[in-house]
C-alpha cells in the first residue's frame, strides 16, 4: 500500500498565503457576530444601538455592500460604522460565466492574498450557491486538485458568508437571465473539507438561516454540507439539531482502495464512516447524499457496485455517480459510458437510488475535483470548481 501524507484536521489549522506570509484570519464582520454583538459593536463607537439594526438590514435584508448606498446613516458616522462592521474581505479577481449566463464562476483574492472560488448556479426554479470554507484543503484525495494543492488556511465565518451575500445580490438584480432572482439554495462544496472547519461552517449556517435581518432567512433544508467522513464531526453534526443535507464522499466501497482515493479513510474506515451518515440521517429523517467519482479501471467495476449496493440497500442514501474530470498530469480518467450505466443497473437493481450528474459549468472549469485557485491572480488552466457538476443534484 502506498503511504499517504498525515492529514492535519485541525479546525484552526493556517498555512503559507500566495504572498508567501503567514496566513491570518480577517478583520471582524458584522456576519461574524449575532445581533447583540453587532449592538455591542456598534455602541462602542459612540452610536446609538439601533444603528446595527440598519446596517444588518442592509448586509442581509437589501444586500447592500457599499457604504454610500446607506443612505439612511448619518454620512458623519457612516464611514465609522461600515468601517468597523463591513471590512471588504472578498475582492474579486475574474469572473467566468457560461450556459447563457446562468453559471458564473468567480474568483476571489482573500485580505491576506489566499484564493478562493464559488459559484453561481440559476435554473428556471431555483439559484444555487456553491461557497467554500477553505484557502486550499488538507484532504489531499490524489483526484482532486484542490486536494493536491494543499490547505492555506480555514475560511472565517464571515468570509464564507460574504460570498453567499454576494451572489445573493447578483441573483437579485437579475443577473441570471430566466432565472429566480432570489438565492434559494447553498451547497459548501467549494474548496476545503467543510467538517475541517467546523465551528466556523455551522455558525455560518446558523447565520444564513437566521431570519433576516440577523441573517439571510435560508431553509436549512435547502443547505448541503460535505465531507470526506470525519467521523467525529459527522458525529457532532448529528447532535447540531439541523436539518441540512450531509454530502458524504465516499468513491469507493472498499478500504483497500479508499485508503488511497480518499486518505482520511485510514483513519475512519468505509464501515464506521457509513454508521456515522447512517446516524444522521436516522436522527434527521434527511436521506444522505452518497458522492462517488467514476474512475476508469479504478472504481468502476461490477463487484464495486454490488458491494456498495448491498452496503446502501435499505438505507436513507442516495447516490450521485460524478463522471471523473481529469486534473492537469492526472493519470486516471472518466469511465466509459458503458461501464457507467451498468454500474447505475446494478446499484438501481440493489434498490438504491442513483443518478448520474450533468456537466453544467464545464466550459468554465466548473466541474467535480478541478476546484484549484492558482497564484498570480489567475485561474489555473482546468484547475477551478468543485462546484457545478457536483452540486446540481443536490439542489434538486
Amino acid at each position: 500500500m502506498t503511504q499517504l501524507p498525515v492529514l492535519n484536521l485541525s479546525s484552526e489549522a493556517t498555512g503559507t498565503t500566495p504572498t508567501g506570509r503567514r496566513a491570518t484570519l480577517p478583520p471582524r464582520h458584522l456576519a461574524d457576530l449575532d445581533l447583540a454583538g453587532r449592538r455591542a459593536a456598534v455602541t462602542e463607537l459612540g452610536e446609538p444601538a439601533f444603528r446595527a439594526q440598519q446596517i444588518s438590514t442592509h448586509y442581509f435584508g437589501r444586500l447592500v455592500r457599499e457604504p454610500e448606498e446607506m443612505t439612511d446613516l448619518p454620512a458623519r458616522t457612516r464611514e465609522a460604522i461600515t468601517g468597523t462592521l463591513l471590512p471588504r474581505l472578498l475582492t474579486p479577481v475574474s469572473e467566468l460565466a457560461t450556459d447563457n449566463g446562468t453559471t458564473r464562476k468567480t474568483l476571489w483574492r482573500l485580505h491576506d492574498g489566499a484564493l478562493v472560488e464559488s459559484v453561481l448556479m440559476g435554473y428556471s426554479d431555483r439559484v444555487t450557491v456553491c461557497v467554500s470554507s477553505q484557502a486550499g484543503c488538507g484532504m489531499a484525495c490524489p483526484f482532486c486538485a484542490t486536494g493536491q494543492a494543499g490547505l492555506t488556511r480555514n475560511l472565517s465565518t464571515a468570509e464564507i458568508i460574504d460570498q453567499v451575500v454576494w451572489f445573493a445580490g447578483l441573483a437579485a438584480r437579475g443577473a441570471l437571465p430566466g432565472c429566480p432572482d432570489r438565492l434559494s439554495r447553498i451547497v459548501f462544496m467549494g474548496m476545503g473539507e467543510p467538517l475541517a472547519n467546523y465551528n466556523r461552517v455551522i455558525a455560518a449556517v446558523r447565520r444564513l438561516t437566521e431570519p433576516a435581518p440577523e441573517g439571510l432567512g435560508l431553509s436549512q433544508r435547502h443547505i448541503t454540507v460535505s465531507t470526506v467522513g470525519l467521523v467525529p464531526a459527522m458525529r457532532r453534526l448529528t447532535q447540531e439539531g439541523l436539518s441540512v443535507t450531509l454530502a458524504l464522499s465516499l468513491h469507493a466501497p472498499d478500504d483497500d482502495l479508499r485508503d488511497t482515493l480518499v486518505p482520511v479513510n485510514q483513519r475512519w474506515k468505509v464501515a464506521e464512516v457509513l454508521d456515522a451518515a447512517f446516524e444522521y440521517a436516522a436522527r434527521t429523517g434527511r436521506r444522505v447524499s452518497i458522492e462517488y467519482a467514476m474512475i476508469r479501471d479504478v472504481n468502476d467495476h461490477p463487484w464495486r457496485a454490488d458491494l456498495l449496493g448491498r452496503l446502501l440497500s435499505g438505507r436513507l442514501a442516495h447516490v450521485n455517480l460524478i463522471p471523473l474530470n481529469p486534473t492537469p498530469g492526472s493519470q486516471w480518467d472518466a469511465s466509459p459510458k458503458p461501464v457507467e450505466r451498468e454500474f447505475v443497473r446494478r446499484l438501481r437493481a440493489a434498490g438504491v437510488p442513483t443518478t448520474v450528474r450533468d456537466t453544467r459549468g464545464r466550459e468554465i472549469d466548473g466541474a467535480c475535483g478541478q476546484l484549484a485557485a492558482s497564484g498570480g491572480g489567475k485561474v489555473g488552466e482546468r484547475e477551478s470548481g468543485l462546484l457545478a457538476r457536483r452540486a446540481n443534484e443536490e439542489t434538486q
